[in-house]
């Protein structure tokens, strides 16, 4: 259903970029919704704008985040200009002055001071952002020069796929008072364990993150794979082109080929080969008994021994790393690979215990140079 892989791996088509693929969905509406809402609970938004299945994951990561905001103040600004263009109707035209007024009158805490450049410069981003979606469009201007000086003037349109952005709620969520409140709402009146719901939530984990281990989530839903793990596989691999590996302590849904649900790994760049020599680095040390896997399939390791290996790494094969990987200081290298592999959940850092969990999917994949480029002088 290369239709649903679409679906899977965009946030919506919208009929206004690609009215081809827009129409094309639309004749295949009916197949892509029973799919979505019995096996993953997930809605299918369709109208003359737009096409777009509700991804909300089963369990939240941080890398389902927004990747090109870096600060809480991106995501407040966001909010504020879904609410400033709530108001408004498509093809509405508005001043970017207008927005920088509305926005300081409603941020929370404190008013926003544009005189400063990291504001100015934050909102930006949003921006840009919201026009690389569809929300906004540029009708006249350009945002660098408010990013040098606050009278700067940018004219936007309101394409009116804005309200869709946002998720939509069963109840009022003013009463909310924790992030854990916008999961619990997902299930709210339902036994999670059982039924319907528990088959929601496996069919999430599997398909909206790079792995799903038995340690970070509900033990029950690996019973479920347990008992309906074949028949679960054979579904996902008639609907997608993927097949599903599961293990004691893990599952994995790995792609195929020509399948565009999402990003994938190994992507073709530098890093993702850095990644591939790692979990081989990982895996010769489990191999050579140096790190012991424990009964649910994971390492903990000391932060400074982990350290160490992708050091290690570097400097028998940092001769084949682009430039930018090859000059960069070895701390800021340790840092950059670490943090990429906890985004892609090959492992995890706990904090303030100097300790790194890696998880079974470092083990699935691994990386080797050539021997006539390791054996040579």
């Amino acid at each position: 259903m290369k239709e649903l892989e679409v679906l899977l791996g965009r946030r919506w088509v919208l009929k206004s970029e690609d009215k081809d693929l827009y129409y094309k969905l639309r004749d295949s509406v009916g197949e892509i919704r029973r799919f979505a809402t019995e096996k993953m609970g997930c809605q299918v938004i369709e109208n003359s704008l737009l096409v777009k299945l509700e991804k909300i994951p089963a369990i939240p990561e941080s890398f389902m985040g927004i990747e090109v905001f870096d600060s809480k103040e991106e995501y407040a600004f966001l909010c504020i200009l879904l609410m400033f263009l709530e108001d408004r109707d498509a093809e509405d035209q508005f001043m970017l002055s207008n927005l920088t007024e509305y926005i300081a009158g409603n941020m929370p805490d404190q008013p926003v001071d544009w005189t400063i450049y990291t504001n100015r410069r934050r909102l930006v981003k949003v921006l840009r952002y919201a026009v690389s979606q569809g929300i906004l469009k540029v009708t006249d201007g350009s945002d660098e020069g408010f990013m040098d000086e606050q009278s700067g003037e940018v004219l936007y349109e309101n394409t009116g796929v804005s309200r869709y952005f946002m998720r939509n709620f069963s109840r009022d969520i003013m009463d909310y008072g924790r992030p854990e409140d916008f999961q619990e709402s997902e299930w709210f009146e339902m036994d999670e364990d059982r039924g319907i719901v528990r088959r929601h939530r496996v069919y999430k984990r599997l398909i909206f993150t790079p792995g799903m281990y038995r340690e970070a989530g509900p033990p029950e839903d690996f019973e479920y794979m347990k008992y309906y793990g074949r028949r679960l596989a054979e579904d996902l691999e008639q609907n997608l082109d993927c097949q599903v590996h599961i293990h004691k302590g893990s599952a994995f849904l790995m792609m195929g080929e020509d399948c565009r649900m999402g990003t994938a790994f190994p992507g073709s760049n530098a890093l993702s080969d850095i990644l591939l020599l790692c979990c081989a680095g990982i895996r010769k040390k489990v191999q050579e008994g140096i790190w012991k896997v424990r009964p649910d399939d994971t390492l903990l390791i000391d932060s400074i021994d982990f350290e160490r290996m992708i050091r290690e790494i570097k400097q028998v094969s940092g001769d084949g790393f682009t430039k930018h990987y090859r000059e960069m200081p070895e701390g800021e290298f340790v840092q950059e690979i670490m943090e990429a592999m906890e985004r892609w959940t090959f492992i995890r850092c706990p904090g303030e215990e100097h300790q790194v969990m890696v998880y079974p999917s470092a083990g699935k994949l691994a990386g080797y140079y050539p021997d006539d480029y390791v054996n040579r002088e």
